[in-house]
């Protein structure tokens, strides 16, 4: 009878953390963060050192700035641009854009203008 319930206890403590640890599978990280400056044809670009695995993501201001687009590059070398041409006020967000599945992003290129000498940019992503 023992083994028969320490078994029965080991299998629900082990269910009980998979559970959870895929609970929290569907949050968020940050993938770079990078200044706008006043006016700019030029990106601002966010190399990643590690290949980091996404499936949406989204940009929040860290002050009043003019959001255009950005250029998303994967592991294999292909991109997508994800065009936004928004105006975002301090600590404003856009909605989530997503990739279509889990990708490795490689590189970020963040184009747009600061309402004043330079804003911040966060680029988040979400992964489920």
């Amino acid at each position: 009878m023992n083994i028969k319930q320490l078994i029965a206890k080991t299998l629900v403590t082990t269910s009980l953390l998979v559970t959870t640890c895929l609970a929290q599978a569907d949050d968020q990280n940050t993938l770079g963060r990078t200044i706008l400056l006043g006016a700019g044809d030029h990106g601002a670009k966010i190399p990643l050192l590690i290949c980091r695995k996404a499936d949406a993501l989204k940009v929040r201001a860290e002050r009043n700035l003019n959001l255009e687009k950005i250029i998303v590059t994967f592991n294999n070398g292909s991109t997508k641009t994800i065009s936004f041409y928004r105006d975002l006020k301090k600590d404003q967000e856009t909605q989530w854009r997503g990739f279509g599945y889990k990708r490795c992003v490689k590189k970020l290129e963040v184009f747009g203008n600061s309402d004043g000498s330079r804003a911040g940019v966060k680029v988040l992503g979400r992964k489920k």
